[in-house]
C-alpha cells in the first residue's frame, strides 16, 4: 500500500488500523531545537479523541450526541527523536495504542459492503479488507495526523503562524456570528455558541432516528509570511487541497471566494494592493491569501465541505463480497457528525504543509518588499 507519506522536507509517514494493536507515525525532517511540549500534544489528542462523554468548558462531563461512544484515550508515546524536551533532528516516532476495539461489533457485516464506505473499494484494489471498522480507511487513522500535527504547530508556533480551524455549518444550520475564543467552549467547535446549541439540537433528533449529517469547516492560518509555495506542481493551495482532501469525510474545499468567484467579475474579485506602514497591504482577501500558488502575506484561508456520517442505524441496501444483493444494518459506535472531531485534523494537516513548505522556502531565494 503506498501513499502513507506526506511533505518534501518536513515529512510524515503514518501507520496503524482502526482495530489494529496501535497507530502511530515517523516524522522525518523535524529541524533540532524546537520546544516539545507533550502536554500540548495531549491537549491536541484530547480535542480529537471519542468519547460520548465529554468535557465541558468548565471541566464537568456531558454528553455530547455528535460523538462515537467508543473511548479510547489516545495517550501518546513518543519513542524517538525527543531528548529533554527538545527536537533532536533525528526521525520523530510516536505511538498511540488502541485500547477499546469491540472486533464483534462487524462480525455481522464483515461480508458485506457498507453503503457510503470504502469497503468495496478496499476489497476490488486489495482483494482483501479489514472489515472492522474499515482498517486503514477508518476515521480512527487521523489521530496519528494530529500527534504529527502537533508537532508540526510547535515549529510553526515558533515563526509566529498560528491554525484556527472551526464549525461553520452542521445540520443545515449555520453560525451566525465569530467570536474564536467560544470554539472550544461548545461541543460543535463552532465560533457561535447559540448556533452551536441548535446545531447539537438537530444532531440529537439526528442520533434518535440513526440518522447522520454533515457540515462545511472553515479554517484561517495567520502569520504566514509572503513566498511559501512552490509551483507549479508543489503551489501552496494544490497541497493544502491535497492534504485536507486526504481525509476520508471530505468532499470539497474552496479558497477565499472560492465558487462565489465563478459569478464576480475581475474587478470585483482582485485583491487591491497598497503601501501601509512600509508593508504590502491587500484591501480584500478574496484570493485567501494565495496568488499563483504561493503565499501572499494575508491569512490564508479555505473552507471545506465534510459528508455525512456513512454509518448510519438504518436498514440499507447493498451487495455482499459474492455481489449477490442483500440488505445491511451497521451496528457499533459510530459519530453522527465529524465535525467537531475533524476541525484538529484540518488544523493538523495544514501545519504539516505549511510547515514543510516553510522549510521548502529556505533553499529558494527571493527578495520581498518590506
Amino acid at each position: 500500500m503506498a501513499g502513507n507519506t506526506l511533505g518534501t522536507l518536513f515529512k510524515v509517514t503514518t501507520f496503524g488500523e482502526s482495530h489494529g494493536a496501535a497507530l502511530g507515525c515517523v516524522i522525518d525532517g523535524c529541524p533540532a531545537g524546537i520546544d516539545i511540549d507533550e502536554s500540548f500534544i495531549k491537549l491536541e489528542m484530547e480535542r480529537r479523541k471519542p468519547g460520548a462523554r465529554q468535557k465541558k468548558a468548565d471541566g464537568s462531563l456531558a454528553f455530547n450526541a455528535a460523538v462515537t461512544s467508543r473511548s479510547e484515550e489516545d495517550s501518546v508515546e513518543i519513542l524517538s527523536g525527543v531528548f529533554e524536551g527538545k527536537s533532536t533532528g533525528t526521525p520523530i516516532a510516536m505511538l498511540i495504542r488502541n485500547t477499546s476495539q469491540i472486533s464483534k461489533d462487524y462480525s455481522n457485516i464483515k461480508d458485506k459492503f457498507r453503503p457510503g464506505h470504502a469497503d468495496y473499494t478496499f476489497f476490488q484494489k486489495y482483494g482483501i479488507r479489514d472489515y472492522r471498522g474499515g482498517g486503514r480507511s477508518s476515521g480512527r487513522e487521523t489521530c496519528a495526523r494530529v500527534a504529527a500535527g502537533a508537532i508540526a504547530k510547535m515549529f510553526l508556533k515558533k515563526h509566529g503562524i498560528n491554525i484556527t480551524a472551526y464549525t461553520e455549518r452542521a445540520a443545515g444550520i449555520s453560525i451566525q456570528n465569530i467570536d474564536l475564543t467560544q470554539i472550544e467552549n461548545n461541543f460543535m467547535r463552532a465560533p457561535d455558541n447559540n448556533a452551536a446549541t441548535k446545531m447539537l439540537e438537530k444532531i440529537e433528533d439526528l442520533r434518535k432516528e440513526g440518522n447522520s449529517t454533515g457540515g462545511i469547516i472553515s479554517c484561517i492560518i495567520k502569520g504566514v509570511p509572503a513566498g511559501l509555495g512552490e509551483p507549479v506542481f508543489n503551489k501552496c493551495d494544490a497541497l493544502l487541497a491535497k492534504a485536507i482532501l486526504s481525509i476520508g469525510a471530505v468532499k470539497g474545499i474552496e479558497f477565499g471566494n472560492g465558487f462565489m468567484s465563478a459569478d464576480s467579475t475581475g474587478k470585483d474579485n482582485n485583491d487591491a494592493m497598497r503601501i501601509q506602514n512600509g508593508s504590502v497591504h491587500f484591501e480584500t482577501n478574496n484570493a485567501g491569501g494565495i496568488l499563483g500558488g504561493i503565499s501572499n502575506g494575508n491569512d490564508i484561508f479555505f473552507r471545506l465541505a465534510v459528508k455525512p456520517v456513512p454509518s448510519i442505524y438504518i436498514k440499507q441496501e447493498t451487495l455482499d463480497t459474492s455481489y449477490s444483493e442483500c440488505d445491511i444494518l451497521i451496528e457499533g459506535r459510530h459519530d453522527v457528525c465529524l465535525c467537531p472531531r475533524i476541525v484538529p485534523v484540518v488544523e493538523a494537516m495544514s501545519a504539516l504543509v505549511i510547515a514543510d513548505l516553510y522549510l521548502c522556502n529556505q533553499t529558494s531565494k527571493s527578495t520581498s518588499i518590506k
